[in-house]
């Protein structure tokens, strides 16, 4: 009688969903953990992505613990270089700009001119325009941080739109007549 081994795990399937988002979003480096070594495809398994990315991380710099296969990447190693591509990636605005999504870069509104909508008390948006691409900027600002803003440009607070209640006339085919009969 002999013994036999049990199969490994197969590993688990990923959905659209799971590929869509990925793609949508950078790689997670809260998801590795810092003491374990890893595989080429287990962190493509981890972070939902392509071995051959991971392949090419390792040509950009990532680095490995030998030239052995299988090739083995210490989780530390990978948080460091997923942390230093993500710096790099980084576009800081300064007080009075804003960063336009479709030109990747922090740009100073069209006009030097700003809307700004309360979202909460202490938080609200400002909208812009960029100058070069003419598409919608959005800014997240403090109402403390506001006046930093005003100093480099004009900015708006649009009034609410009147409501229904404040109609002085009311419609002809309202039922709010004053005499009602039962």
């Amino acid at each position: 009688m002999t013994a036999t081994c049990p199969e490994p795990p197969k590993p688990a399937a990923v959905s659209r969903s799971q590929k869509a988002s990925a793609r949508r979003h950078h790689s997670d480096h809260r998801r590795v953990k810092m003491r374990f070594t890893y595989t080429v495809g287990e962190i493509a398994r981890l972070l939902a992505i392509h071995k051959n990315t991971v392949r090419e991380w390792i040509k950009a710099g990532l680095p490995t613990i030998d030239d052995k296969r299988p090739i083995l990447i210490l989780g530390s190693d990978l948080i460091a270089f997923l942390r230093a591509r993500r710096a790099r990636r980084k576009r800081p605005c300064s007080p009075g700009q804003m960063y336009c999504f479709r030109c990747r870069a922090p740009k100073f509104p069209a006009g030097d001119m700003a809307e700004y909508t309360a979202i909460t008390e202490r938080v609200g948006n400002l909208t812009a325009i960029c100058p070069d691409c003419t598409s919608m900027t959005h800014r997240l600002v403090s109402r403390a941080r506001l006046e930093d803003f005003r100093a480099k440009m004009d900015i708006t607070f649009p009034q609410a739109l009147r409501r229904l209640t404040e109609i002085s006339q009311p419609s002809v085919n309202s039922d709010l007549r004053g005499d009602v009969q039962r």
